[in-house]
């Protein structure tokens, strides 16, 4: 039986630790954020990106206000300019690139099309669909910086969850995010080495905190901390850290979400490489959605942090000891019953023989075999599907 220990002194692997990254599952969620993020989204710890997050609601406001009663302004004289008069408004409101798409899609006009009016002639068009519009209604949050901005425009009952809040329930188990505290900006891994260093310096492009003028995102791990679940064919720890990213839009853009996950490294990219058990909650910006952040998502987020990782650990080791294959027969029929087609099967079975030494025979085994064959499936859905599927197959263990 293959031992099983958990490694956590204070500051455990300098120059960092050995990484089997061909196994689990890889995603890329992290890694797109990382790579579209200008310098201006971009910060060196969680106490900047909380200041800037919160100083702008500090600026905003929200409001009900009747559809038929808003009145849209355009001039002639400048034709790429329109604004917003709401009643008992102090000033004229000039909505955002985001907010005007919403208030597009509200009244049923197409943003890309108005977008290419003139303003007079867009105006004209915003005007009457909001005399017609349906929504008798809208929230509107609006953020004074100079000019006043309409940051978003949503139903009434558009339950925001402010991109602080977010933060600030991160903070409360990451600190600064920076190595105050167990969690932090991940390291890097070395390809040339197959070692994961998780002691880099954070700068605007290794830092995997990101804020915009319509959402947040950030990615912290625990990887000063590694945990073994077994070993690898060649003897050495299969060695695995926790991770989780979270985001949120107080415009609407995207639901808010917290995933939690193991994994066995972050490269420069920030794609996340040999992710195990990885868990996903998500909450619709609907009317009680500030109560079920409250209620679900952060306490979830705080249980994640403070648990201790012998659960995942014991599902690890009773994967690889739950044999269910011992010949080729017993193989071919695991898989076949569990929908692979028989080109799937064959190179599932080779991938397991490729990589590990042996044919697969325990549940762990074919586990990995098919999130191998997974990352070679070139559209997402396809991939995702496989990816499911190997989960729902760890997830049985028992």
């Amino acid at each position: 039986m293959a031992q099983i220990e958990i490694l956590e002194p204070a500051r455990p692997v300098r120059g960092g630790y050995k990484v089997d990254v061909g196994r689990g599952e890889r995603i890329g969620r992290v890694s797109s954020e990382w790579f579209n993020r200008p310098d201006d989204e971009r910060f060196l710890s969680l106490d900047n990106l909380w200041a800037s997050v919160k100083s702008r609601s500090e600026r905003s406001r929200t409001r009900i206000v009747e559809t038929a009663r808003i009145h849209v302004e355009a001039s002639r004289d400048n034709a790429e300019r329109m604004q917003l008069v709401l009643p008992n408004a102090d000033a004229p409101l000039a909505p955002t690139h985001w907010a005007f798409g919403q208030l597009a899609a509200m009244v049923g006009a197409p943003a890309a099309y108005l977008r290419q009016l003139p303003a007079p002639l867009a105006g004209i068009n915003l005007q009457y669909g909001l005399s017609s519009c349906r929504s008798e209604q809208i929230k509107t949050l609006e953020t004074d910086d100079g000019r006043v901005e309409l940051r978003a425009v949503t139903g009434p009952d558009y339950g925001r969850i402010h991109d602080h809040e977010l933060v600030e329930a991160v903070q409360k188990i990451a600190g600064n995010g920076t190595g105050d505290t167990r969690w932090k900006v991940p390291g890097v891994l070395d390809w040339s080495t197959g070692v994961y260093n998780p002691d880099i310096d954070i700068t605007r492009d290794t830092t995997t905190l990101y804020a915009s003028d319509r959402d947040v995102f950030l990615f912290l791990v625990d990887d000063f901390n590694p945990i073994e679940a077994g070993k690898l064919p060649d003897g050495s720890p299969d060695l695995f850290f926790r991770g989780f990213y979270a985001w949120n839009s107080e415009v609407g853009a995207k639901t808010l979400g917290i995933a939690s996950f193991y994994l066995r490294a972050v490269c420069q990219n920030r794609q996340l490489w040999g992710v195990e058990d990885f868990q996903e909650i998500t909450i619709r910006h609907s009317k009680y959605a500030a109560n079920r952040f409250a209620h679900e998502a952060a306490p979830a987020l705080t249980r994640f942090a403070n648990s201790s990782p012998q659960p995942f650990i014991n599902g690890i080791k009773a994967a690889r000891q739950q044999i269910v294959a011992r010949t080729d027969e017993d193989r071919q029929d695991f898989l076949r019953k569990r929908g692979f087609s028989r080109p799937e099967t064959a190179k599932i079975i080779d991938k397991v023989l490729m990589e590990e030494g042996h044919p697969p025979q325990s549940i762990f085994d074919f586990v990995q075999g098919i999130t191998r064959l997974a990352r070679e499936k070139p559209h997402q859905d396809a991939r995702l599907e496989f990816e499911g599927r190997a989960k729902k197959l760890l997830d049985r263990v028992g």
